[in-house]
């Protein structure tokens, strides 16, 4: 039985940001600007006009700060998901807030952003689609190169650097990193796009999305003090390279450690982990690669799940789940308790709601590029998966300690990779 819910309404018109707040969205901003020195580099676009397509890196909510600082006293309207309407709706909506469901394709979008370009707007968009995990690139969509030639407006990039490491995915706290950097660059005219096929639109925006915020730390020398500043690491890096085991790393201060194993590492002020013990115990990794970088230890535990998905072997396990859902933006309603599976067919989450009635929600590989997850989510349940249609979003908190979001992640990307392959559609590195 489905409930009958009141829906967001995706389709109402965006908002041009009301004159009175345009100023104040500026204010608001300004503090940790300055706080964080941050420094932006404009190239080719020092008297570039609306409208313009904006396309922005995401690691934190820092960015949305830079993005206003850059572009003011620009109007623009923004992208954001459903859960940053909460309770506050109508604010959103007249800074010229466009509400998207993660991962979904809704054709309502493409009409939303076209009234901003024939407004005469900045559309801001955050391609991919959340915080990213260890500060690298996250997967982009194959859709952004046809949105590109389809409005044939300029196309602006703003990448920014150091965000991550001042408040990253997996522990928010503000550490002061300062200075932090911007890049604001003219990559596309409307004459160079019609000029271009929709490949070679995606290779470029793909080439222009390549960071790596650890490296950008070590480049600088850029040094944080905090003391706790690894916890919450093992929420990424949730297998040991030394006896590989999953989902038993942990914690405390700058120490990360296996449980099972007892091997550790110390997480310095420079962003590197420094491993304590042998390393003749650490597995080798390609290119010179180290596991004292953190994006290379992510992306070893990547290639170990894409093995498991080409073997056929990969499954989260039946793991039992609550599951609260969104279906407007007044508040999380619990559904009721279920089991999620995660495996070579997909998500599939199926459980009673609190009225006694089934319900079900089943993604296959297919129709999912990328998920959306959270670490201890508002600081209530714990880790969980959210997933959507085009009217509801599910958030789905797994029970126990045998399972990582962040694998989850990792599998619906390189399941859906195996799919392309299979279809004889293999995509470049950080496109989907």
């Amino acid at each position: 039985m489905k409930k009958e819910f009141e829906r967001f309404d995706m389709n109402k018109p965006p908002v041009r940001t009301k004159w009175y707040l345009r100023p104040i969205t500026y204010l608001l901003s300004f503090p940790d600007i300055k706080k964080h020195k941050v420094k932006i580099t404009k190239t080719g676009t020092e008297k570039l006009k609306p409208p313009y397509l904006l396309l922005c890196n995401h690691n934190a909510f820092m960015d949305f700060k830079v993005a206003t600082k850059t572009i003011y006293p620009q109007r623009a309207n923004y992208i954001v998901a459903i859960d940053g309407f909460i309770g506050r709706e109508k604010l959103l909506r007249d800074v010229g807030c466009i509400c998207k469901r993660k991962f979904t394709n809704n054709i309502s979008l493409i009409k939303q952003l076209k009234r901003v370009m024939e407004n005469g707007d900045v559309a801001v968009i955050y391609p991919e689609a959340r915080y990213s995990l260890c500060g690298t690139t996250a997967v982009l969509p194959e859709s952004l190169g046809k949105l590109c030639k389809l409005f044939n407006v300029p196309v602006v990039t703003l990448i920014c650097h150091g965000h991550h490491i001042n408040s990253p995915f997996w522990n928010l706290h503000d550490r002061g990193v300062a200075p932090t950097e911007a890049e604001f660059n003219l990559l596309f005219r409307p004459e160079t796009l019609e000029s271009l096929s929709v490949d070679e639109i995606n290779k470029r925006i793909v080439d222009a999305f390549q960071y790596d915020d650890y490296k950008w730390q070590k480049d600088r020398g850029i040094k944080v003090t905090y003391q706790k500043r690894a916890e919450g690491l093992e929420k990424v890096l949730y297998q040991c390279p030394c006896c590989k085991t999953e989902f038993r790393m942990a914690t405390k201060n700058t120490s990360l450690y296996c449980e099972n194993c007892g091997a550790s590492w110390e997480y310095s002020e420079l962003g590197e982990l420094i491993f304590t013990g042998d390393s003749s115990s650490l597995p080798s990794l390609p290119d010179g690669a180290s596991f004292s970088h953190i994006p290379s230890w992510y992306e070893w535990e990547r290639s170990n799940v894409r093995t498991e998905v080409e073997n056929g072997t990969y499954s989260s396990g039946e793991l039992k789940v609550h599951v609260d859902t969104l279906p407007n933006a007044k508040k999380f309603i619990r559904l009721g308790n279920g089991t999620m599976v995660h495996d070579t067919n997909g998500f599939t989450v199926r459980g009673i709601d609190v009225d006694g009635d089934p319900f079900e929600m089943i993604k296959d590989v297919p129709s999912l590029y990328s998920c959306h997850i959270e670490y201890e989510y508002l600081g209530k349940y714990g880790d969980c998966v959210d997933l959507n249609t085009l009217t509801d979003t599910w958030y789905i908190y797994p029970e126990g300690k045998d399972f990582s979001v962040t694998k989850m992640a990792l599998a619906t990307e390189e399941l859906y990779f195996s799919h392309r392959r299979k279809k004889g559609k293999p995509c470049p590195w950080g496109l989907a």
